[in-house]
């Protein structure tokens, strides 16, 4: 069965609770039904054995756990006698014997019903009479992981989740990232670990903020398992949604993971993982979401702990903690002497640019520069996630940056890097494919500037494209068509994104036109400042100050001087401008003629209808 097949079974139970339940809280029993049937099926295999284990142990007087454990071969366990399919054979106690199959469970798996919420739940559908319906039509699918993989099982929970935040106007890119940007991530984050991807046995740790369901971890796993099945990955995450914390703690359960390394709770104000260091981190934190539950707590930090802390470089403005959570992950990274880190995370394009020099935005972006800690930001296609349209980026930072790469940024515009889906998901509409994946992949690896050229036909249609490296020669143009050239990788020193934010001053003028003078303290005798004409120039920092000043400011305002203190330096990557391609308007004969053409046509048009 195939994710979607899945998800629409799943989705049909939907129908027998409309009319009882809102839409919005369809999900409240879907989700958790899902995951009691996914581990039931799991267990059904060695289900006599651990029965037969319990039974023998406890009349020994043992504590039948690790016993239990290991004769279920799953990591957990359910000791009562009773599974789903038994449960349909007594609809008069369904509600009883549903709630003790369900405490019946190992205490990690009763953790995750308990998140759910769920025996409120089973009493809310014994109440309506719906709850042997319910039971009984999950019990007719088959989720053992033979029928069902991982991958599917994940999609599947994505593609649910999805429907339910769109009927209850949730934020869907709170809980999940479309699959192929996990892919992409993942692939940058691995493609330059040959040890990971080759040495037998090798064992890394691998990290999620806002863990969602556990796609991101999920994938790297599967990644891992792929280029090297002798390695392991292990995982650790944190997410705040109890449903998504729950079904993504089953899925590592079902992974062989431990899910005591998923933890609940908000990452920014109770850090899951206090002290913890990963070789690996990925996250996609929600975009443009206000911090102001959890301001006591950051400022806190931040003020009392520093650079201690994980807020050492400065804070965002409350309307937008996305660079808090990358904050966070730079202090989680392992140390370099220890073999270093390397993470991606999801941003939208306010953090490349927001905030002037001084601003909590910009000494951020100044900190992990000037620490040489950025390794490539990738601009990503627009209308890729299920809740917005806007433009996204994945920013890959690392503190054990190969020797080519130190001292410098590689930016890459995959904004043209999609194909239209078949179906629209919401807002997503675009997805990339495997090939596109690759391409970006191999611009990363290859730490190459690159354009790309467009072929068009005569008639101004599309015709192919073509990555042209460094150095390549441009494709000829097909007959009667033209070649469009865009960069789409570029490489620049940390420096290029830094400039000088200097406060310039003019004199204040007396009513005779002259200039007034202090007359105390530092400023007595010096021109006082008309604070009406005051402005302000940002110099590169790889331009001199005073060259600039007398460039650009001087020939236009003779009296002009820079008050030193006042100057800042800030960051920002504006990362459109650097890929922007000047196209020329087209020549005015041109534009007549096809202005000529359509109104010829209206003309005769109209001359057709009063005939």
């Amino acid at each position: 069965m195939n994710h979607q097949a899945l998800a629409s079974f799943i989705w049909s139970v939907a129908d027998l609770l409309r009319g009882d339940y809102k839409q919005s809280e369809y999900g409240r029993v879907i989700l958790p039904f899902t995951v009691l049937r996914r581990l039931d099926c799991v267990l059904e295999p060695t289900k006599a054995a651990v029965l037969a284990e319990h039974k023998a142990k406890i009349a020994l007087g043992v504590n039948p756990e690790p016993f239990l454990l290991r004769a279920a071969k799953a990591g957990f366990y359910n000791a009562d006698p009773l599974d789903l399919p038994k449960l349909m054979g007594d609809q008069d106690n369904i509600r009883a014997n549903l709630s003790r199959y369900v405490e019946g469970f190992s205490p990690a798996v009763r953790d995750i019903f308990e998140q759910f919420d769920f025996h409120t739940q089973i009493d809310r559908l014994a109440k309506t009479g719906l709850l042997y319906q319910v039971t009984e039509k999950f019990t007719r699918v088959d989720l053992h992981p033979d029928k069902v993989d991982n991958a599917a099982m994940g999609v599947a929970f994505e593609e649910l989740i999805r429907k339910f935040a769109e009927v209850s106007n949730e934020t869907a890119g709170d809980h999940f990232t479309p699959r192929e940007v996990i892919r992409l991530m993942v692939n940058l984050l691995f493609v330059e670990d040959d040890e990971a991807l080759t040495r037998p046995g090798v064992v890394r740790t691998i990290y999620d903020p806002t863990a969602g369901t556990g796609g991101m971890l999920s994938i790297a796993g599967e990644y891992l398992a792929e280029h090297n099945p002798q390695g392991h990955l292990t995982m650790f995450g944190q997410e705040l949604n109890p449903e998504s914390y729950a079904i993504c703690k089953a899925d590592m359960l079902i992974k062989g993971q431990d899910i005591a390394n998923i933890a609940p709770g908000n990452t920014l104000s109770e850090d899951g993982h206090h002290g913890r260091r990963f070789d690996y981190m990925l996250s996609n934190p929600p975009f443009g979401v206000e911090w102001k539950k959890v301001e006591k707590q950051v400022r806190a930090e931040h003020e009392q702990r520093g650079f201690e802390g994980r807020f050492g470089p400065g804070l965002p403005r409350v309307s937008d903690g996305s660079l808090l959570f990358l904050m966070h992950l730079l202090s989680k990274m392992r140390l370099r002497e220890e073999g270093g880190c390397r993470f991606g995370i999801v941003l939208n394009g306010s953090p490349l640019f927001t905030g002037g020099a001084g601003s909590g935005e910009s000494e951020i972006r100044r900190y992990v520069l000037e620490n040489d800690l950025v390794e490539a930001i990738v601009a990503l296609p627009t209308d890729m996630f299920y809740n917005t349209g806007i433009s996204t980026y994945v920013w890959i930072l690392s503190n054990k940056k190969p020797e080519g790469r130190r001292g410098k940024v590689q930016l890459i515009d995959a904004s043209t890097f999609w194909r239209k889906m078949r179906k629209s998901l919401g807002s997503k509409r675009k997805e990339m494919s495997a090939e596109q994946i690759d391409t970006v992949t191999r611009l990363f690896g290859g730490f190459v500037e690159a354009r790309l050229a467009t072929l068009f036909d005569a008639e101004g249609k599309e015709v192919g494209r073509e990555v042209l490296l460094e150095g390549a020669a441009e494709p000829a143009a097909p007959d009667g068509g033209k070649v469009k050239l865009a960069p789409i990788s570029r490489i620049f020193p940390n420096s290029a994104f830094g400039y000088r934010t200097i406060t310039v001053e003019r004199p204040l003028l007396d009513e005779a036109g002259k200039p007034v003078l202090g007359q105390r303290g530092k400023a007595k005798g010096k021109p006082q400042a008309d604070s009406s004409l005051r402005d302000t120039e940002n110099v590169p920092l790889d331009e001199d100050v005073e060259t600039y000043f007398e460039r650009e400011v001087l020939p236009h305002a003779g009296d002009a001087w820079i008050d030193q203190e006042k100057t800042r330096t800030g960051y920002e990557i504006p990362f459109t401008r650097h890929f922007y391609v000047f196209e020329p308007p087209r020549p005015l004969a041109e534009i007549d003629a096809d202005l000529e053409a359509v109104t010829t046509r209206i003309k005769a048009m109209l001359e057709g209808l009063a005939a």
